[in-house]
């Protein structure tokens, strides 16, 4: 395992470096999570090594590692891409173990690892795809050569965290084969486990207290699924939703219009555009 990221391509700001920027962003969290522990080896491993069950503000401090390592990576320098591949690996050094009972295609026993370059690809997949359709849902579109720019920036990533050279989808083109398989083969089932950790994840003890604002998180997150999931999944979804989410959208584009950089952006990406422009002077 090297440790380190792939070298940026240099030039212009990266695909990823704009949709990582928006911190609206956010509202694709929770529905990559969600296609995340669809895969049972993934829900497993999220069950027995994290708190979300019980724990109010697990899910909020998982979120808060996630955004904080994809910033790093983003917009970070080599010595900051490397620390937060660093803090990945070693979370992942402690997510290990087996089945207790069959689990979708899975027999009771089967070993299950973070370090898995399968699940890793799953889940790498899984953020790539609801982030870039977060960003067209919510901000701009992405021409097609941009979709492919994404995905091939993205996979900057593979060899820091344990997996071969060429694992990862670099197009969209290979990014849906990938999911497509997926889904065709098996592996993609919804359990109880995953049941269990998505009422966790999408009505969180005391969330009665902010009730509009995790509905709406709620729609955003189970409108980022597939029809097939979502049903596995038991949520409901019908006119009254789509049209939430369609009402989000539409106000969530037009606030981004007016949003000053300070609210819109992540300092860290505010930082990076401060170094570019100083760059040039």
């Amino acid at each position: 395992m090297s440790g380190a990221v792939e070298p940026r391509p240099a030039g212009d700001v990266l695909v990823s470096q704009r949709i990582h920027a928006e911190r609206a962003l956010l509202l694709g969290w929770g529905g990559a999570i969600l296609l995340q522990l669809a895969h049972p080896l993934v829900a497993r491993g999220v069950a027995d090594h994290s708190g979300f069950r019980g724990d109010a503000v697990a899910p909020w401090r998982r979120l808060h590692a996630t955004v904080g390592a994809m910033l790093d990576l983003t917009f970070g320098d080599d010595p900051a891409g490397r620390a937060a591949l660093a803090r990945i690996n070693a979370v992942h050094d402690r997510v290990h173990g087996a089945l207790g009972a069959p689990a979708g295609p899975f027999a009771a026993g089967t070993r299950y690892s973070a370090h898995d370059p399968e699940l890793l690809r799953w889940v790498h997949v899984t953020c790539v795809d609801v982030f870039m359709r977060t960003y067209e849902r919510y901000v701009a579109p992405l021409a097609p050569e941009e979709r492919d720019r994404y995905c091939e920036e993205a996979a900057r990533v593979e060899t820091g965290l344990g997996m071969p050279a060429g694992w990862l989808p670099r197009s969209v083109r290979e990014l849906r084969a990938y999911m497509a398989a997926m889904d065709a083969g098996g592996a993609i089932v919804v359990t109880d486990t995953a049941r269990d950790l998505a009422r966790a994840l999408l009505a969180p003890p005391l969330s009665w207290l902010v009730w509009p604002a995790t509905w709406l998180l709620r729609v955003a997150a189970v409108g980022m699924l597939p029809e097939r999931v979502r049903a596995a999944y038991g949520f409901p979804w019908g006119a009254r939703h789509r049209a939430a989410l369609a009402a989000t959208a539409w106000l969530v584009r037009r606030l981004l219009r007016v949003l000053p950089g300070a609210v819109r952006h992540w300092p860290a990406a505010r930082a990076a555009a401060r170094r570019r422009a100083a760059a040039v002077l």
